[in-house]
């Protein structure tokens, strides 16, 4: 049975950690990653904090959600 509250553990932290990315990309010129870890399950990581992604963390992006926040004015 662990392996199933595992598994519910890690779906829930990803839902979570597309929710937030899901936010922040509204109000963001930045694309907002959904990255994958051991220890952390899943979580929301903002590209604006980094000049380029370290490869470590790039390695480990399973969804991207892009900034929707446009720049025309």
């Amino acid at each position: 049975m662990t392996t199933v509250s595992t598994l519910d553990m890690n779906a829930h932290s990803y839902f979570e950690a597309l929710a937030v990315a899901e936010r922040r990309a509204q109000h963001s010129f930045f694309d907002q990653h959904v990255v994958e870890d051991e220890d952390l399950g899943y979580f929301a990581l903002d590209e604006g904090d980094y000049n380029a992604l370290p490869a470590h963390l790039a390695s480990r992006v399973v969804h991207t959600v892009h900034g929707a926040m446009l720049d025309e004015y």
